[in-house]
């Protein structure tokens, strides 16, 4: 596939992988994608998961057409990316592998002494091809310390290592935003002060292209993906309104929120995102809650404290540096309900969070307290908007 006259791609699609990660359900598969710049020198842009070395070895082979190439260029050595690396050293024993400080000490951590020669480049360095020359910029911590990108002058191609990337092998016809979306709070979303950096410096580049090491690559209507970007990063709020994630044993905190599902439509809220984090995917239910404005948590009172779903949720949250969002809480208790003091104590060294001053506390089942309680608390979110 060619992406301009001189580069092409060459990577793989995984359609045999059933969890990214070894967390992260991807029916859609995924793509390793690995990239050759045609010069005077010929570079080839990270490898492949071990699986696919053969693949992406006759990738290559036919896109050289009977050519070798000069450099091998990692920018992240996380293994979907790098894990073929020897299986080229071995095919190519001439070329030079290209990396940063960080990735050779990972490359030896993975693979030992590797013999093909090596260079070393800094921050703000650049190398040239001939017509093409790739400056590097290094982006640690996106997601991982040694991530480098680097951008060709020649066609305004960002080779953006993770960055703007996304679950789903390149047959898939799917909405990018959505997987894209759900990779990037799962993977990167951890590190938006990371990513904002990055897109400090990338902001003055004459980018046309961007070329990601999974998902398609992006060639129209950049503004948009950068600007999404931006808002993930900065953790503003994408979509007016509310996600309610719950966990229900016996169906009566099901029924709780459906009511405040109701009641919130009843008044006029735009969009109300159910997640029962038991039966979805968690990953779908992060981005969720980090898609929308407003958050409700509702959860019933499990041996002295939260339902061991809801606290696997709500840790991703906060290990995710969830901020700047308005919470709201509804609790199920027969005896001695704790879930909603709990649930708040994990947000206590948020940032930027709002608490409604309007709780729900169930017990047992909906009574007429508890309903005027969830009558109580759509007003609030309807009225606080």
């Amino acid at each position: 596939m060619k992406i301009t006259e001189d580069i092409l791609y060459v990577g793989v699609n995984d359609r045999e992988i059933d969890l990214f990660e070894g967390q992260y359900v991807v029916p859609e598969g995924m793509a390793y994608n690995s990239y050759v710049i045609l010069d005077e020198k010929i570079a080839v842009t990270d490898t492949v998961d071990a699986r696919f070395a053969d693949e992406w070895l006759s990738n290559i082979k036919n896109a050289l057409d009977g050519k070798s190439p000069d450099y091998l260029i990692i920018h992240h050595m996380e293994p979907d990316h790098s894990s073929s690396l020897a299986a080229f050293c071995e095919a190519y024993p001439e070329a030079v592998i290209v990396g940063n400080a960080k990735t050779f000490a990972m490359i030896k951590a993975f693979f030992g002494d590797i013999k093909n020669p090596k260079l070393t480049v800094k921050d703000g360095e650049s190398l040239g091809l001939g017509r093409h020359w790739l400056t590097f910029v290094f982006a640690p911590m996106v997601h991982w310390p040694e991530v480098m990108l680097s951008f060709d002058s020649a066609d305004n191609v960002l080779f953006s290592a993770d960055a703007f990337g996304k679950f789903g092998a390149l047959d898939a016809e799917e909405d990018w935003a959505c997987e894209a979306r759900r990779y990037y709070f799962g993977i990167v979303g951890k590190y938006g002060v990371q990513v904002q950096t990055l897109l400090g410096k990338a902001k003055d580049l004459p980018i046309d292209i961007i070329c990601p090491l999974h998902g398609p690559i992006l060639k129209e209507n950049l503004g948009y993906y950068l600007d999404l970007y931006k808002t993930w990063s900065s953790y503003d709020v994408e979509s007016d309104g509310v996600c309610i994630a719950y966990t229900s044993v016996y169906g009566n905190t099901k029924k709780a929120v459906e009511l405040l599902k109701e009641k919130l439509l009843e008044k006029g809220c735009k969009k109300v995102v159910l997640n029962d984090l038991a039966r979805e995917d968690m990953a779908e239910c992060i981005e969720d809650a980090f898609r929308y404005g407003t958050l409700v948590l509702a959860t019933t009172t499990y041996n002295g404290d939260i339902f061991p779903f809801m606290k696997q949720f709500i840790d991703g949250l906060t290990e995710r540096f969830y901020q700047s969002r308005r919470l709201a809480f509804i609790e199920n208790g027969s005896w001695g309900p704790m879930a909603i003091k709990k649930m708040k104590a994990h947000f206590e060294n948020s940032k930027n969070i709002i608490f409604a001053d309007s709780a729900v506390t169930v017990r047992s089942a909906l009574d007429e307290t508890s309903i005027a309680q969830i009558e109580a608390l759509a007003a609030e979110l309807m009225d606080k908007r």
